[in-house]
């Protein structure tokens, strides 16, 4: 399979453990350095601690919102996106309001998303939208990819990773089949080898979230 881009440019090199120490944020830094990463995703409060570590390289820097339950205020999550973009934040993943989509309180929904599109736009930046795809029915996701194309998003993403199941390629390809060329599909969630990394791309991927980005680096280098 040819890639589109350089495979390193896939990936959100990702760290969201609650336990996450400086040191290991530090060498989530360094292995983007190193790999030359499309960004490091970080907690809120690592954004500068990030930004000051990556400002002479060209990876950017990816803060999660409403992070893991996307349960708060859309006001939380706009302010959460607005301090994200002030401390170097160049991306948001937002999640989105699980149990207000699967009320039907579709405006809630879109609203929520739309003020946090135009919080991160403000900047220049980007909004992608976590479904937590484990959550919902193949139904349900295309509704709710539906909604963050009408309210302004750049991404629609699976997971957030601490949900009951990650990504997978059905999701994927039915999430890249709703949204077409309007949105981009960020696969993440679970993808912990090279041949699982492919497979996502294949089903309509344009970025990886993973933690374990270098170990499929190391795979792919020794193949190519």
């Amino acid at each position: 399979m040819k890639l589109p881009k350089p495979l390193n440019k896939y990936f959100d090199h990702t760290l969201l453990k609650p336990e996450a120490t400086n040191e290991q944020i530090d060498e989530l830094v360094k292995e983007a350095k190193e790999y030359d990463f499309y960004s490091v995703c970080v907690n809120t409060c690592y954004v500068s601690r990030c930004y000051d570590a990556l400002k002479d390289t060209d990876v950017k820097v990816a803060a999660v919102v409403g992070f893991p339950l996307g349960a708060c205020t859309t006001q939380t999550k706009v302010f959460e996106t607005q301090e994200a973009f002030m401390d170097g934040a160049g991306e948001v993943d937002m999640v989105l309001n699980v149990g207000k989509f699967k009320s039907g309180d579709n405006d809630y929904v879109r609203d929520d998303i739309r003020a946090v599109a135009d919080a991160a736009h403000s900047f220049g930046g980007i909004v992608k939208v976590i479904l937590e795809t484990c959550l919902l029915t193949s139904e349900e996701i295309v509704e709710a990819c539906k909604l963050s194309m009408e309210a302004g998003a750049d991404f629609v993403k699976t997971s957030t990773g601490f949900g009951s199941a990650g990504a997978s390629t059905v999701d994927v390809a039915l999430m890249k089949k709703t949204v077409g060329d309007h949105l981009q599909v960020k696969a993440s969630g679970g993808i912990r080898d090279y041949d699982q990394c492919m497979k996502m791309i294949e089903a309509g991927a344009d970025r990886i979230g993973a933690s374990a980005s270098v170990k499929i680096m190391e795979v792919y280098n020794s193949e190519h």
